[in-house]
């Protein structure tokens, strides 16, 4: 009985916390003293993170208050007469057209107006004096064309030739014919190489008013000669007016050229006929007009030869009309 009461007391004593050992007593203070210390902590944490925000806060603030004080500073350059040249918003700079003077024209653009069409001018006031007429201008007193045609099978000088024709050849390289009452404008200048006369030619020509010859109802005959560089040399006189020369003439594998120029200057107009293989002959029509002291020069020369034998350009007739 003893011993079960000290067992009972035992127990008893040991459910007291001050009598059990050291390492099973609950730590109350110290966890006390945690929970203080974490509060302590997340109030710092908050406080600093209140202050952060704050900060941003009043930075955000000032930006906002420096740009709208930008936006409304009446001092600024965009409004002002004779700043730096900025335009307000919403507004449109006037568009302008140099003027005769070199200056600019500006002036606000008006609705319905195309780029660089200026609204209409005011209605002048009439006039009281009569209207001055403008003096008539001078008509052109030098004209100059060329071109090259087929040669008909018969050729009428003395119906193309209605003031002057020119045949060659008819009695050998130094012989020709002139029409009889012609008014002698055309002029054979000569030209560089030796004349030959021959009865070739693919076409033939007639007349009935010529000198020495009276008439001749179809010949063949012409002239020609060799060379690169020989040629003839012709001229007719200018009248004022306009006038029409036609030029019948051929080559032999050849090429010729035909220069056409006025004697009071100007360019030169110049055409070609070539035949590397046979002849060939040409109809080079010429329309001029020029002063009565000035000339028509024409020249027609070999400018190049296919072949060692004599390869030449061949002269038969001109008529002017």
């Amino acid at each position: 009985m003893a011993d079960e009461d000290r067992t009972r007391d035992g127990s008893r004593a040991g459910d007291d916390p001050a009598d059990r050992p050291a390492s099973h007593r609950p730590r109350t203070d110290a966890v006390g003293l945690n929970h203080r210390a974490l509060r302590r902590l997340t109030r710092a944490r908050q406080r600093r993170r209140w202050a952060l925000e704050g900060a941003g806060a009043a930075v955000c603030l000032v930006v906002l208050v420096a740009y709208l004080g930008t936006r409304s500073d009446p001092d600024s350059g965009d409004g002002r007469a004779g700043g730096s040249g900025g335009v307000p918003a919403g507004a449109v700079r006037p568009t302008g057209l140099p003027g005769a003077d070199g200056r600019t024209d500006a002036g606000p653009a008006l609705p319905g107006l195309r780029p660089r069409q200026r609204p209409p001018s005011p209605e002048p006031t009439p006039s009281t004096s009569p209207p001055t007429t403008p003096p008539a201008e001078k008509p052109s007193t030098s004209l100059l064309s060329v071109s090259r045609a087929e040669v008909p099978a018969e050729v009428d000088l003395t119906a193309v030739g209605t003031r002057d024709w020119m045949h060659w050849g008819l009695r050998g390289g130094d012989s020709t014919v002139r029409k009889r009452s012609g008014s002698g404008e055309i002029v054979d200048g000569g030209g560089k190489g030796r004349r030959v006369g021959w009865d070739g030619n693919q076409e033939v020509v007639r007349w009935s008013d010529g000198a020495p010859e009276r008439w001749d109802r179809g010949s063949s005959d012409g002239v020609y000669t060799c060379g690169v560089g020989n040629g003839f040399s012709l001229s007719v006189a200018g009248s004022g007016t306009s006038r029409t020369v036609q030029v019948y003439a051929g080559i032999w594998m050849a090429r010729g050229r035909l220069d056409v120029r006025l004697s009071t200057g100007g360019p030169v107009s110049t055409v070609r006929l070539e035949d590397p293989y046979t002849s060939q002959s040409a109809q080079f029509v010429i329309r001029f007009t020029a002063p009565k002291d000035a000339r028509l020069v024409v020249t027609w020369t070999v400018e190049k030869v296919f072949t060692e034998h004599c390869g030449n350009v061949g002269l038969q007739a001109v008529a002017l009309r």
